[in-house]
């Protein structure tokens, strides 16, 4: 691995836990399985001392959330969650603005499903899963990201869209925020969108910030001016950033990180809007494409 560590991939299919319990060579593990599968895996690192990498969500339920963060104990503070777009430069230079002025937040992502990797099957994946599948947890990095910016958020309702062969299963949500102080926000995701987007917009009383989070854009406008910053990154950059950032906690919980790395001690927040807003599902209708 170019980050300096021996890496061992062992697909679940294999997993043998009787012999992980006996390994001593372990520093960490990554949890990169289907959402269902957490609360084992975390369990058996909390037994062993292994700090964790749990791929996002953490779970779809708040019990579930609650339960993982029961079990995890102090190891939550060695141990990463896999929200790595907080490491986007557009992200990074948005979070260290003055955001006081804004009041209404925007955001949306979009891919077709099914262009996301070759000899992949929907049907056969865990994203198909009436429990723990369906884009509103397979997308939510806008969630957490509005949550990132503006803590207080906190989900009003979610619409829904279906598909007729996979009952429960979300393909386009639409997620209404509010917070105290009467600011409004919405977070847009969808499994069908033609070509890739990633786009959040910032309506303030100074200026209007429009995010493209896939261009490397932030664009602010006010009156007649308007002024556009380019970041220049490679997707991968923002992998090697929180494993960066995780393989740090590894070795020492108080090491110094990037601004809002999600270690899971700083998650619980997140975690609990994401439940909350699978939890308000409304489906509204179904689509028929093919999947």
């Amino acid at each position: 691995m170019e980050l300096g560590e021996a890496v061992e991939l062992i697909p679940w299919h294999r997993f043998d836990r009787a012999a992980a319990k006996n390994r001593s060579d372990v520093k960490g593990l990554v949890i990169a399985t289907a959402t269902q599968i957490r609360l084992e895996l975390i369990e058996l690192c909390v037994e062993k001392g292994w700090p964790f990498y749990v791929e996002k969500p953490l779970h779809w339920t708040a019990q579930g959330v609650a339960d993982i963060y029961a079990a995890a104990g102090d190891l939550t503070a060695r141990s990463m969650l896999g929200f790595m777009a907080r490491y986007h430069p557009v992200v990074q230079a948005l979070a260290s603005n003055d955001l006081s002025d804004v009041y209404g937040v925007s955001f949306e992502i979009g891919h077709d499903v099914r262009q996301w990797r070759q000899n992949w099957s929907f049907g056969g994946s865990y994203a198909a899963k009436a429990e723990g599948g369906g884009v509103l947890l397979d997308l939510c990095h806008e969630l957490d990201l509005a949550h990132v910016l503006f803590p207080s958020l906190t989900v009003q309702s979610v619409a829904s869209i279906g598909h007729v062969d996979y009952a429960g299963v979300d393909f386009v949500s639409r997620i209404a925020l509010v917070d105290p102080a009467g600011r409004v926000g919405s977070v847009a995701m969808d499994y069908l969108a033609p070509t890739s987007q990633r786009r959040s917009t910032l309506y303030g009383s100074r200026e209007i910030r429009q995010l493209d989070m896939l261009a490397g854009h932030i664009t602010r406008e006010s009156g007649n001016s308007r002024k556009q910053e380019t970041f220049t990154f490679e997707r991968n950059d923002m992998f090697r950033a929180i494993t960066s950032d995780w393989l740090k906690l590894i070795g020492n919980e108080n090491a110094t990180l990037r601004p809002h790395a999600p270690r899971l001690s700083d998650m619980r927040g997140s975690s609990d809007l994401i439940a909350d807003a699978w939890s308000k599902r409304e489906f509204t209708g179904t689509v028929e494409m093919t999947f």
